[in-house]
């Protein structure tokens, strides 16, 4: 990996880019990277290469649409179309399969308000 990512917590190894995603804002992407955290695999979001923490995965919108039904990171979240979640969703699962590792989402939506 060639970027040198910003604010990577302590304790979190990046293993692959899942998705790239140009924002609205200008000049803005998100990364979504493979990551080895708390002994399992999740989804990490970065913005222009920092570390934005959200959800281990993609969590559902309350109000879908057609173009964006979930969301990752917390102050800004970043709104992803059905497939872009689920890239994520089965990246995450299937590495969490391969290495018989179980999935415990430690999120708490609580947290965001």
């Amino acid at each position: 990996m060639s970027t040198e990512l910003i604010d990577v917590p302590k304790g979190m190894s990046i293993i692959k880019s899942i998705l790239v995603k140009r924002l609205q804002t200008p000049g803005y992407f998100a990364d979504v990277y493979l990551v080895m955290q708390n002994g399992q695999y999740e989804a990490a979001l970065f913005i222009n290469d920092k570390y934005k923490p959200g959800p281990p995965i993609p969590y559902p919108l309350d109000n879908p649409t057609e173009e964006v039904t979930h969301w990752m990171g917390v102050r800004p979240s970043v709104g992803l179309s059905p497939e872009e979640a689920d890239r994520i969703i089965n990246e995450v699962e299937g590495e969490n399969a391969i290495h018989r590792k179980k999935m415990q989402d430690r999120w708490n939506k609580s947290d965001t308000l």
